[in-house]
């Protein structure tokens, strides 16, 4: 069976989910990964009603939709972050609170625990679901980090500080990683700069800090680690077993005019002098055919999810094109070694 192709929602909040829902058909896509922010998966309402989470599927199959995946990047980043203002604009009233930063953490903890318990309940509702079969249900996301600030080591920065940022991750996503469990929800990290886990080897230490949990894992994306310069098919093969979701998206480096490097120069995307941008797929440099070389190879049957993003197209087009990439450049493992017909018992 081909890897189902989805749409991630977070880039298409402005429009609820009943118009998003049938436009994402006809862009091509399977299905959706439900964002929880605009309307498309609202935490607490998919746990004060069982009747939400039935009509949420009612919406996605009258337009021919199927999800696996939820994903909550907004409040997960808060809860080991330095908030400042910024997070006032992403974050749900009831987690920005009266903005003191340590509540906004607790709160942002409370609500991601709340958004396993969620996403069980939704998946559970999926017609034609067996709850009793125990497939783990997949709660996208991000950690937000207390020591990204000091990603750069000066003023000279030891490891013992940066442990501490480390052991900080840990006692704030250890018990939400609990609850997960309790749920039977995997938690899939977007390794991503401004996260605890940014490359792969702070992705090791990351695993290391919550002591292997299996709860944690990643959101694969090679969009955050290509302009890096990290090798993003060696991060599959480092952590397949933990690889519990992947987003196809794209990004180019190198093209801007040398004026600003791979810190940004606190230009804007689309600035033409940034070393790097993200790009609708087939447009950047990221080799995906190595990409499902590696997934087949961990033997991850997951969906392949575009994250649109290109500030220079039409997002209509570019998602519509992204689609068909998506189905070109996958395919199935080989079930035979194809010099197998050569012995004579199997002809």
């Amino acid at each position: 069976m081909p890897r189902p192709v989805t749409l991630f929602t977070g880039q298409w909040a402005d429009l609820p989910l009943e118009k998003l829902a049938p436009l994402a058909k006809r862009m091509g896509y399977d299905g959706v990964e439900l964002a929880c922010w605009g309307d498309h998966f609202e935490v607490d309402k998919a746990l004060s009603s069982k009747g939400y989470v039935r009509d949420k599927w009612d919406l996605l199959r009258a337009s021919g939709l199927s999800c696996h995946a939820v994903s909550s990047h907004l409040v997960g980043q808060a809860v080991c972050d330095l908030i400042d203002e910024r997070h006032r604009s992403i974050l749900p009233p009831d987690v920005w609170g009266d903005g003191k930063p340590e509540g906004v953490r607790r709160r942002a903890a409370r609500k991601m625990i709340s958004t396993a318990k969620a996403a069980r309940r939704f998946f559970d509702a999926r017609p034609g679901a067996k709850p009793a079969a125990g497939l783990p249900a997949v709660v996208n996301g991000f950690t937000g980090s207390s020591i990204w600030h000091s990603i750069y080591a000066f003023p000279p920065t030891s490891q013992e500080y940066w442990e501490r940022g480390f052991q900080d991750f840990s006692r704030r996503w250890g018990p939400i990683l609990e609850a997960f469990e309790g749920c039977n929800v995997n938690f899939g990290l977007e390794v991503h700069p401004t996260e605890i886990a940014f490359d792969t080897a702070s992705a090791r230490r990351a695993i290391d800090a919550v002591k292997g949990h299996r709860r944690f894992g990643f959101n694969y994306d090679p969009s955050h680690l290509g302009y890096q310069g990290v090798d993003y098919v060696k991060f599959i093969r480092a952590f397949g077993s933990r690889i519990f979701h992947v987003h196809m998206k794209d990004v180019w480096w190198g093209h801007g005019d040398g004026s600003a490097g791979v810190f940004g120069g606190h230009t804007s995307f689309g600035d033409p002098g940034r070393c790097w941008d993200f790009r609708s797929l087939g447009h950047g440099d990221i080799k995906f055919e190595d990409i499902i070389v590696a997934l087949n190879d961990v033997g991850y049957r997951g969906p392949l999810s575009v994250e649109w993003e290109d500030i220079r197209m039409d997002r209509v087009h570019g998602a519509t094109e992204a689609a068909a990439f998506v189905r070109r450049v996958d395919f199935p493992p080989s079930t035979t070694a194809f010099d197998s017909a050569f012995d004579k018992k199997n002809q």
